[in-house]
């Protein structure tokens, strides 16, 4: 997602990947390498906030592979979970206020071509009684969209000095293909505290775990940096995976995680696809003050579907009358955990 902040205070602009492919980094379809980076190999919880559901057990080194709607992911050995939603609540009914915001509006207001208009309806951003978030965009007969877009409250979610952050949820993308998914743009994500204050983007950082586009069952990831257009980190298009596969991503949760791991040098940011190492950047690929602006501080999470914009249409998606109408993204979860350092 590319998150420009051209509107008012409180409102996010678009999406990372939609510049990236409109200047070419994903329409080239790379399995990896719109980034210049070569991905290295690969207690008990405390718990603050609320809505949160048991105490996961501790695991084995790496991120949690993709486990079953419902049941609670292990964290990495050495990690406590520091927040966590499971979605609990009555079908129809919000998700937790205490947890998250609404982001509404034109989807026009986001700088990225979508045109959608976010919505705080239930009809569009509800729970659906099985312990799941629906993310569900709906056309009206006059063939205007609408669709919901939440973000945390908190804005703290922040790698220790000396140590690792690790972020992830279990989604699955709207059940839909190439024949019926075109302008479809669902995304989970997190932009940097500092855009909440007056930064600016992309320099206070956005990092996508998971983006896909018109049904195509894909996945990208990239780091959001530096100066617009151009800079360190080549913006609009960011230091990206490009498109990866995602088999069963439509039909069936998945696990997207990131680490930003600050226990090493360089450090390094990591992105998972089912506890398997997808991609990585470290911070030598750019200067130290680029990094900086954009990792050192924290993050708040955001999960929503667009309709339209820049990055479906790079990749031949347009909204058609053939577009299907009501196709949600499902979240099982999503959780942060961090390590100390040493």
């Amino acid at each position: 997602m590319k998150h420009r902040r051209e509107a008012a205070p409180g409102r996010r602009g678009g999406r990372s990947l939609a510049s990236a492919v409109a200047l070419g980094c994903a329409v080239a379809l790379a399995v990896a390498g719109c980034g210049s980076t070569t991905p290295p190999a690969g207690g008990s919880a405390t718990v603050s906030g609320t809505s949160m559901v048991g105490s996961p057990a501790v695991g084995s080194p790496g991120p949690s592979d993709s486990l079953a709607p419902g049941t609670a992911a292990a964290p990495p050995a050495g990690f406590s979970l520091l927040w966590r939603d499971d979605f609990e609540g009555a079908a129809g009914s919000a998700p937790s206020s205490a947890n998250w915001r609404y982001d509404t509006g034109p989807g026009v207001n986001f700088g990225t071509g979508e045109t959608e208009t976010m919505s705080s309806s239930t009809d569009n951003v509800y729970l659906d009684g099985s312990g799941r978030l629906a993310i569900k965009p709906i056309r009206a007969a006059d063939l205007s969209w609408t669709s919901g877009r939440i973000e945390t409250q908190r804005s703290d979610f922040a790698a220790p000095a000396g140590g690792i952050l690790h972020v992830e949820g279990s989604l699955q993308q709207p059940d839909i293909t190439t024949a019926n998914g075109s302008g479809y743009w669902p995304a989970f994500w997190m932009l940097g505290s500092p855009l909440r204050t007056g930064g600016g983007w992309p320099s206070v950082g956005e990092i996508d775990l998971m983006e896909d586009v018109n049904g195509r069952g894909s996945e990208y990831a990239t780091l959001h940096c530096g100066s617009a257009p151009g800079g360190p980190c080549n913006e609009n298009s960011g230091l990206g995976s490009g498109e990866l596969a995602c088999p069963g991503c439509q039909t069936g949760f998945h696990t997207y995680a990131v680490e930003y791991d600050r226990s090493k040098s360089p450090e390094e940011l990591r992105w998972y696809l089912d506890g398997k190492q997808i991609f990585a950047v470290k911070s030598n690929q750019v200067d130290a003050t680029t990094w900086t602006n954009a990792t050192n501080h924290g993050f708040f999470i955001i999960l929503n579907v667009a309709m339209g914009g820049g990055f479906p249409a790079a990749l031949g998606g347009v909204l058609l009358p053939t577009t299907v109408s009501g196709q949600p993204m499902l979240v099982d979860y999503v959780a942060v955990y961090t390590k100390p350092a040493g």
